[in-house]
Formats: C-alpha cells, structure tokens, sequence
C-alpha cells in the first residue's frame, strides 16, 4: 500500500469525488434518453519494478445510447522509473522515485453531432511537485457554437486565477493536440498544461492555488460539457455524418498511440493497460 502525505491524499481525493460527480452526470443524461447504461467500475493493482507495492487504480466504463464507450479512470501509483525514462520526466534525472495520481476521461459519442471528448487532470511528485491537464473538444462535425462555449467556459476558470493562462495553455493544445503527420489538427482545442509547479508560500504559486486552478479546470467541463452533449444528441444524422464520425475517430486513434504523454506514461510505468487504451474507440475507420 503506498503511503501519501498530506498533499498527494489531497490530489488524490479530489480527482475520485470529480469521477463520481462526472460519471453521475453522463448516467444521468443515459436516463434522460430511455436507457439503463452505467459505469462499470473494474480496480486494478500494480507493483513497482523493484517488488515494492505500486498503487493501482479503478477503471470506470460506460456504453449507452448517448455514450457510445466513455472511460472515467483515476489511478494512484508510485515507485521508481526506469533510468532512460526518468531523464525524461521533471525532477526525476537524479533520482528515479516518483509518484503520480490523476483523472483521466475518453467519451466517444453515438450521434456525430456530439462531439468527443477528453479530460485529464494529474498531480505529480518526483525532485519536484507539479500538476498538468487540460481539456478539449473532439467533434467529428465541428459546430461553431459548441466550440465557442467550451473555449468560453475554459477561458472563465482560467481568468479567475491568471490573466496569462488561457491564452498560454489554449496555445499549448493548439500545439499538442496535432497530427504531424497528416498535417491536421485531432479536434477544436481546449488548454492544456503541465509543469505546474508547486512551492513554499512566498518562492512561488503554492500547491494549494494550483490544486485550486486545477479543481476550476475539473469543474468547468463538468459544468459545460453535458449541455453540449443535451444541445446535441437529439440532431438528425445521415450515412455520410457516420462516415465522417469513423474517420475522424482513426485520426483519434493515431494521435494517441503515436503522441499521446498520458499513453506512453501509462505503458512506461506499468498501468492497467485496459485503462491505458480506453480512450480507443469502439469503432473507426481508415480510407
């Protein structure tokens, strides 16, 4: 069993009561539409490289008529990197030890006109204590005013705690959530940050303000996202919005097995690997 100090237990509560209050909502809109979906809730375990106990975590799914496959997962884990691994991690180059805890959220939607989605939140200790995260849409069909709103909502629970933050990290998902390789984006943007710092009060913004920005970014998509699912799931959908909805869901599934950090963090520190690729939807396409 891993043993959290005051922080980590802190982080970690609060990314498990945001998963009740997300998965509560989407089965909420299940009945809303007639149907009896809900999450599935599968805990895993794991142990680190050197035998030691590793944390684990609870993987939560969900296929209904609105949510065609949702994955709402928290994990808990900690241990030691592998030394080529930890070069690339913050404040872990000189001593591997890290530990990590988050929320991570996958939604891909039956009716094209809903958009996909994504969420993750993490806070994580190594040499040094910081969160990351973000939010973006994902929409098949892009819809000007679903994407107005989400980046309207994104920008208010940025504003509340630095002038800087949304036009930053807005930035930085515009940067990330893209296919080199195609040239395209993978969805309409959100934010997205990470390297959130934490320190002493008076050398620098505290654990305590960035856990606060980062329960803002939590509660902002809980907040908007299931009125764009309502606004939607109801619109008429031909043979042709089908295919775009599977095609767009391959360009998905390429950015994140080949880019994705969350995946490659997952696999490099032994996760459920079940977890790790939830965010794969059930079906897609490639011309």
């Amino acid at each position: 069993m891993l043993v959290l100090d005051e922080q980590q237990q802190a982080a970690r509560e609060w990314f498990e009561s945001l998963r009740d209050r997300i998965c509560a909502a989407f089965e909420k809109i299940e009945r809303e539409a007639d149907s009896e979906a809900s999450f599935r809730y599968t805990p895993w375990e794991r142990e680190d490289a050197e035998g030691g106990p590793g944390g684990g975590g609870v993987r939560g799914q969900m296929s209904g008529k609105v949510f065609e496959k949702v994955g709402v997962n928290v994990s808990t884990v900690g241990g030691r990197f592998a030394p080529e691994f930890a070069a690339s991690i913050h404040g872990a180059a000189e001593d591997p030890r890290f530990f990590a805890t988050g929320i991570s959220l996958v939604a891909h939607m039956a009716n094209p006109h809903v958009p996909a989605v994504h969420m993750n939140t993490r806070f994580l200790t190594t040499t040094k204590r910081w969160f990351g995260g973000g939010a973006d849409l994902n929409p098949a069909i892009p819809n000007p005013e679903d994407t107005d709103a989400f980046h309207a909502r994104l920008r208010a629970a940025c504003a509340a705690h630095d002038p800087t933050f949304y036009p930053r990290f807005s930035k930085w998902a515009e940067d990330y959530f893209f296919l080199p390789h195609r040239g395209v984006a993978r969805g309409v943007g959100g934010i997205f940050y990470d390297h959130l710092e934490c320190f002493e009060p008076g050398e620098g913004p505290t654990f305590e303000e960035n856990l606060a920005f980062t329960q803002d970014v939590g509660e902002a998509f809980l907040d908007i996202f299931p009125k764009i699912v309502r606004a939607r799931l109801g619109a008429p959908f031909t043979e042709d919005d089908m295919s775009k909805l599977l095609e767009f869901r391959g360009r998905y599934v390429e950015f994140n097995l080949l880019y994705d950090r969350g995946t490659l963090f997952g696999l490099k520190t032994g996760g459920n690997i079940d977890a790790i690729l939830m965010s794969l939807p059930p079906l897609a396409a490639w011309k």
